[in-house]
């Protein structure tokens, strides 16, 4: 009797087997831990993503989902406000960011307090899949606007040439809040990244102190777009500004 010895030999193509799924925590985000948003208005959120021990490919198709309050969509799909595959979602949401970049950043529209929640955001990047679980997001919709706050240096003297600053969160950049007061008008207003993705709205004005500023209120207020109209918050704090002279000596 013959016997015949066959060798098979098998090639697994380099990333066939990158299951994130099956790997904990393979996928995380850099994005805010808790964000506040204005209902009526827009709301973007700064998205960053990265993947551990899991291949990602740039040139493959690659989608976001974001899910609401619960991450298992398998047992729940109606966890999934937002999957950027679909042409039809509940929430009207738009991922900005370039994925294939690893950025996820995502812009919510026409805000209500029903947004409010935790969300989890997922990537499907072919076969490769993953959620960010141990990385989610607290959205807070509220109705009222946030206050702005005024900067003024402190031990204020006559003659002195200080800066004034007006600032005001800013949760859409696309959308930025209008900042007016009392000083002059022409005051130039910018909106200005902070570290950790989010947006600020300031306006400054230089002054030169007198006398006549001791005791005077700077209020600014600033108003937020939304649908329908506006929403404002105020605030006011009250000049204390000293001669600047030496108190005389006694002997």
């Amino acid at each position: 009797m013959l016997t015949v010895t066959m060798l098979v030999s098998v090639f697994f193509l380099p990333g066939a087997f990158d299951n994130w799924d099956n790997k904990p925590a393979s996928l995380f985000i850099m994005a805010p831990k808790k964000i506040e948003a204005l209902a009526g208005a827009c709301l973007e959120i700064p998205c960053g993503f990265n993947s551990k021990d899991a291949t990602f490919y740039s040139n493959r198709t690659t989608n976001g989902v974001w899910m609401k309050n619960n991450l298992h969509f398998h047992f729940d799909p109606n966890v999934v406000m937002f999957n950027s595959s679909e042409l039809v979602n509940k929430y009207p949401l738009k991922i900005t960011g370039n994925l294939r970049e690893k950025n996820c950043t995502t812009l919510f529209s026409d805000l209500n307090t029903s947004y409010t929640g935790k969300y989890f955001f997922r990537v499907e990047n072919g076969p490769c899949r993953a959620t960010a679980c141990a990385d989610p997001i607290q959205v807070n919709v509220i109705d009222s606007p946030w206050s702005p706050s005024i900067n003024v240096p402190s031990d204020l003297k006559e003659h002195q040439s200080v800066t004034v600053t007006c600032s005001a969160f800013t949760p859409c950049p696309h959308s930025p809040p209008q900042l007016t007061w009392n000083l002059q008008q022409d005051s130039l207003r910018q909106t200005e990244k902070n570290t950790d993705g989010t947006f600020t709205t300031k306006i400054q004005e230089n002054i030169t102190l007198s006398d006549t500023h001791d005791g005077y209120n700077i209020s600014c207020s600033a108003r937020y777009p939304v649908i329908g109209g506006n929403k404002t918050a105020e605030t006011e704090v009250t000049l204390s500004v000293s001669s600047g002279l030496d108190s005389p000596t006694y002997k």
